[in-house]
Formats: structure tokens, C-alpha cells, sequence
């Protein structure tokens, strides 16, 4: 076992472990988005998430909306032609939203799941583990006949609380200001273990032994600011978040290093020497210039996940009284929001969304409704990790409505999104990422 194998095996683990995860912003809250998905010209309930300056135009009283949404989503990699397959998933995810207006005046709240929302689990490992690992064991004649046991995870949620205040500013233009705060709950988890059938005949333990268990937390705020002109059929909106600076702390619970039976318990040797210190020690050891990766899983060191500002522009027009239809804009500005290791910075450009939706009023009663969106992130080569990875993709949703009485609507709507492949070479190969993904929702709305 060499200290070439040992550090390939480290950066691997490391690398693996730091991104997991994607870009940080959701979008899809209410149902309504489902069945429609272009909803930043709207004056319903759910604007107060996505148009709060539309509110000055919607219902006077109080209402609310409590919706449920179920994700469901695949991951995967192929490396020279061996599948490594990905499950991403979430329990049902709700949603609550209220607004209370009279006459100039409304204020409304939103909480729900803002950004990411979900684990994600490698059972069989990725290539950035298994291929150079492999191919050294491979090498070395004592090594023959060992097991490799692997596996990755990791969970980000951002829950998120919004207040907004709206003012109807003259008879065709409203304002909103709003905050929303944010708490960023997650965690990475993974081992690797290399050993041989009866190792401890052999070695004083196992061929390799990496271990990872951290969680990581953190709050952050973002100002939102929205215009809405609202003027016979045609509504023109604008809303803008600022970025959300969120720093979490970690809590690691466990960070070992282990090859040929010698395991270093990393959060024991900074528990005694600080972190600092411990990277200087690590430094001059065969971890070399893993000392810095380390460095990130040390216990109360700090890492960025921030959310970035979103500029939405819509326009919404009522063709007919039953038939009405919306398109919008979205730029989020990723590249000026910190993430781990800077990653941002490999990023081409923010991500830019195209929507467009229309519903259709069959009669009092029901109402139907289809849209499409289309996303583009901006990917490069050096932003893509085994289990960190986008994919530009269209999505379509459909759906509608039902007016059980003059003051419950029920929401039904499903979406799937279709992405491209992409593709690179890399040390270990080329490799393929590739993502699906479908969400159902069913939502009640409530009008007092």
C-alpha cells in the first residue's frame, strides 16, 4: 500500500463528500406552479411566494392555502461504461400559505422547503471512489482477493418563513417588501472499506478504512422586494431576493483516515491540537496536501452554502374571460453566491429560466392548466462532481383546479422535468451524469 494509494484515496473521499448537493434555490411551493408553472403575474394565493406585490389585487379578507408536494427523483453516473445509480428522495413535502387584505393594504406569509430539500444515497459508491481505488488495489499482489464496501449520502434542506407587507400604491400599481429567513439543515455521511476475506491474518486491519459522519447547520435572511401593474388584462410583475448569505458550522461526529490496519481519528487529534494545528500536523504526514480537504469536516469549521439573489420579471394577460396566460423570466445570480470551495467560480454563468402557462376556465367549477419551463445553469466541466452534479432540462406541468364552493379550491398538478446528459472525461474516464425527476402535488385553498 503506497503513499500514492493513500492519498489518491483520501482526495477521493474528501472530494466526494464536499459537494453534495446542487444549486440551492426551489421555486415550486404551491400546487398551482405544478399545473402551470409560470405563477409570478399571479393575484392568488400563492402569490405570496411568487408575485407579493399582487396580493394589492386579490382577495379582500383572510385566506390560506396548505399544499403537499412528492418528489421523486434518479441520479446517476456512468464511468467507461459501468452504471453507478443514484436515488434522490424526499417525504412529502408541504407548504403553507396565508394573506390577509383590506382595502390598500395586505400582508402574507409563506413557509416551506426554499431550497434543495432532499437526500441522496449512492449504494454501490461513485467512480471518483471506486476507479482509482480499484485499479491500485489491483496492483498490489497482497491486496488480492479484497472486498470493497462502500457508500455515500448526504441531505440538505433550507427551510424558509416569509413576511411580506403590500401597498397599493394607485389604482394600477402595488409594492411589497418582505424577509425571509432561512435555516440550512444537512449532513454527509459516507465509508469506504477495503479489506481482505481474513485480513487479520494478514494485516493488522483493513486495506483501508475512511469514515465520515458531519452534520452541518446555518441561518441566513434575504430582503424581497416586488412591484406588480395591474391594468385591465394585462398585469406586469417584478420581484427581486437578494442573496442569502447562509454559514454553516459543522458538527462531526466522526473523521477517520485508516490504511494498512493504522487508523488516524482526525476529530481526536484536533480535539487535542485545535484545528489549526491539526491541519499543520497533517500536513507534514502522507495526507500532504489533503490537509486543506480535512480541513473541511473539522469539528465547528464553517462552510458557505449561500442563496443566491433571483431577479423574476412576468407578464400576464387575460385573453378572454375564461382563458389567461403568463410568461416570465428568472436570472439567479449563482455566480456571485458563495459555495463550498468556491465552486461558483467554475460556473459559466447564473441560471436563467424561461416560463410559460396558461389556465383555462371550463366553467365556475374546474379549471385546467398547462406550462413549460426551461432551465439553463451554466454548467462546466470543472463544476460537475460524482455527487454533485446539474443538468440543463425542460420541464412541463399540468394540471387544474376545482371550485368545490365559493370558498375552497382544490389544486391538483404533476410536472416532470427532462434533462440532457452531459458528458466529460475526466482522470478516471469519461463519465455521463444524467437526472430525472417528477413531482405530483394536491393543495387546498381557503377563503374566510
Amino acid at each position: 500500500m503506497t503513499k500514492k494509494l493513500f492519498l489518491l484515496m483520501t482526495v477521493a473521499c474528501f472530494a466526494l463528500t464536499v459537494q453534495a448537493g446542487g444549486l440551492m434555490t426551489n421555486t415550486n411551493y404551491h400546487v398551482a406552479f405544478d399545473r402551470m408553472m409560470a405563477r409570478g403575474a399571479s393575484m392568488e394565493i400563492d402569490a405570496a411566494y411568487s408575485n407579493p406585490a399582487g396580493l394589492a389585487w386579490g382577495y379582500d379578507g383572510f385566506q390560506m392555502s396548505l399544499d403537499f408536494q412528492k418528489p421523486w427523483q434518479d441520479r446517476d453516473i456512468e464511468c467507461n461504461g459501468v452504471k453507478y445509480p443514484g436515488k434522490a428522495s424526499a417525504p412529502i413535502v408541504p407548504a403553507l400559505f396565508a394573506s390577509y387584505k383590506k382595502d390598500r393594504w395586505a400582508v402574507s406569509t409563506m413557509i416551506g422547503i426554499v431550497g434543495s430539500g432532499g437526500f441522496v444515497k449512492y449504494e454501490e459508491g461513485v467512480p471518483m471512489f471506486s476507479v482509482p481505488i480499484g485499479a491500485m488495489l489491483a496492483q498490489n499482489p497482497a491486496a488480492a482477493g479484497y472486498t470493497l464496501d462502500t457508500e455515500m449520502k448526504g441531505k440538505q434542506y433550507i427551510y424558509g418563513g416569509q413576511l411580506n407587507f403590500t401597498y397599493k400604491v394607485t389604482d394600477f400599481l402595488s409594492a411589497a417588501v418582505g424577509m425571509r429567513a432561512n435555516y440550512y439543515d444537512g449532513y454527509y455521511r459516507g465509508h469506504l472499506v477495503a479489506k481482505l476475506p481474513d485480513y487479520s491474518s494478514v494485516w493488522p486491519g483493513n486495506l483501508v478504512n475512511l469514515q465520515l459522519d458531519c452534520d452541518q447547520t446555518g441561518w441566513g435572511f434575504a430582503p424581497i422586494v416586488s412591484l406588480d401593474f395591474h391594468h385591465g388584462p394585462l398585469t406586469l410583475a417584478v420581484r427581486y431576493e437578494f442573496r442569502t448569505k447562509i454559514q454553516t458550522e459543522n458538527d462531526t461526529k466522526e473523521l477517520i483516515i485508516g490504511t494498512m490496519g493504522q487508523d488516524t481519528d482526525v476529530k481526536a487529534l484536533a480535539g487535542k491540537l485545535g484545528n489549526t494545528a491539526t491541519v499543520a500536523a497533517l500536513s507534514q504526514t502522507e495526507l500532504g496536501k489533503m490537509a486543506q480537504k480535512v480541513k473541511s469536516y473539522l469539528p465547528e469549521e464553517t462552510t458557505r452554502y449561500d442563496m443566491p439573489s433571483l431577479l423574476s420579471v412576468a407578464l400576464g394577460y387575460e385573453i378572454t374571460p375564461k382563458l389567461r396566460a403568463t410568461g416570465e423570466f428568472h436570472f439567479f445570480d449563482d455566480k456571485n453566491a458563495k459555495m463550498a470551495d468556491n465552486r461558483q467560480d467554475e460556473l459559466t454563468h447564473g441560471t436563467y429560466e424561461v416560463l410559460l402557462g396558461a389556465e383555462y376556465d371550463i366553467n365556475d367549477k374546474f379549471t385546467v392548466s398547462l406550462g413549460g419551463q426551461r432551465t439553463d445553469y451554466g454548467l462546466s466541466d470543472n463544476y460537475q462532481q460524482d455527487t454533485s452534479f446539474a443538468c440543463d432540462s425542460y420541464s412541463i406541468g399540468l394540471g387544474g383546479a376545482w371550485n368545490i364552493n365559493e370558498k375552497i379550491r382544490l389544486n391538483a398538478g404533476y410536472f416532470i422535468s427532462i434533462y440532457s446528459d452531459y458528458t466529460k472525461t475526466s482522470t478516471i474516464g469519461q463519465e455521463t451524469f444524467s437526472r430525472t425527476n417528477n413531482v405530483i402535488g394536491l393543495g387546498i385553498d381557503y377563503k374566510f
